[in-house]
């Protein structure tokens, strides 16, 4: 039977209410998608150790994965007690803070009296005004916290459960996705599963081993140059960082006015100048090496990524859908009628290199069987 073929305004149409129903279908269901993508993404980074457990200590599969999120977990609650005893320490200086923004809004008061012949009494109206909305808006945003906060334990609660049983079941999943589609269709399949799996892997390892890096070099700048709150302000840097293109230069802005209210201009310049040396050094020689090639997008494709995660997701979208459109270019690559669309996402090369074959034997179809 011939397939039929349709003009290309009924294809057009198509393709757009296709497009139109995912973006819905991704803006409704966020509340699912989201711990989903999250709980894919930490069972790949923890795949490797739960099969050391299974195959070389011999653990079950429910004690092996369980051990793999309890480990996780403990690294996690580390990671943000150093930065609460960081918090701590930059909450003492809070009143000097306070007295060094006092003296920066009367100098502000004084210049915009000056050089826009705006009086004390307008701008203290104006302030007033600002300040009352302001006000407001934190009162909602107070309120609101206990919700957000229950919300956020809630999101992790669901990301632990679904990598558990990601980890736990992850032969029957490999086994649903190949009897989607046809037997001969088989090597292919494992083929563009196993590619995506590394991909995520090295994007999500890559991302951890830089932050780390940017993290220690972000502290000794801050630290060399003399700025107070060296740690907080570096690791922050670098967990920014992890937002592409927008982080860092939110964290440098945020550095630079922290530095100017508790110093000078000159330094919170230095501060800001020395951030984006690093970050130029880090997005040119430090994150094709270690992150790799396995996620070449093109800087455009990437900045929409990032709007259109935030747009659908909020702030996890801007993490999640970098991996998101990365798999989405390893499909569009290997599936006939979608190769332009995967040339679109990738980058402009002169001479790409083959891509790494991937022996089947080493798939998860292969793994051994006998604890199942």
């Amino acid at each position: 039977m011939q397939p039929i073929k349709l003009p290309f305004y009924a294809r057009l149409a198509l393709i757009l209410i296709s497009f139109v129903l995912v973006v819905l279908i991704l803006e409704q269901a966020r509340d699912i998608f989201i711990p989903l993508v999250f709980g894919l993404l930490i069972s790949i980074l923890l795949y490797p150790l739960n099969k050391f457990l299974e195959q070389k200590l011999k653990f079950g599969r429910s004690l092996s994965a369980i051990s793999c999120i309890l480990i996780f977990i403990t690294l996690l609650v580390a990671f943000f007690y150093f930065l609460t005893i960081q918090i701590v320490n930059f909450s003492h200086d809070f009143p000097d803070l306070k007295l060094r923004f006092h003296h920066i809004f009367n100098d502000l008061h004084h210049w915009f009296s000056y050089k826009m012949h705006i009086d004390s009494a307008q701008q203290t109206d104006y302030i007033n005004k600002s300040v009352n909305g302001m006000m407001e808006t934190a009162a909602k945003s107070v309120s609101n916290l206990f919700l957000s906060l229950t919300s956020i334990l809630l999101l992790a609660v669901f990301v632990f459960i679904f990598t558990f049983f990601m980890l736990y079941h992850r032969r029957l999943l490999m086994r649903f996705m190949l009897k989607l589609f046809k037997e001969e269709h088989e090597t292919k399949v494992t083929e563009v599963i196993m590619e995506t799996k590394s991909m995520m892997n090295s994007y999500v390892v890559g991302l951890l081993i830089e932050m780390v890096i940017m993290s220690v070099a972000n502290s000794t700048l801050l630290l060399i140059i003399g700025v107070q709150y060296a740690v907080l302000l570096g690791v922050v840097a670098a967990v920014l960082n992890i937002i592409p293109y927008i982080g860092i230069y939110t964290s440098i802005v945020f550095i630079m006015f922290v530095t100017f209210a508790n110093s000078t201009g000159n330094l919170a310049l230095e501060a800001g100048i020395g951030l984006f040396i690093l970050h130029f050094l880090d997005s040119n020689i430090l994150m094709p090496k270690i992150v790799g090639a396995r996620v070449k997008m093109n800087p455009f494709i990437t900045i929409i990524a990032v709007i259109t995660g935030e747009f659908l997701w909020g702030i996890p979208g801007m993490f999640l859908f970098i991996p998101i459109i990365g798999i989405t270019k390893l499909i569009c690559e290997r599936v006939e009628g979608l190769e332009a669309w995967g040339l679109l996402i990738g980058v402009d090369e002169a001479e790409k290199k083959p891509a790494k074959k991937i022996k089947l034997a080493d798939t998860v179809v292969a793994e051994p069987t006998a604890k199942e």
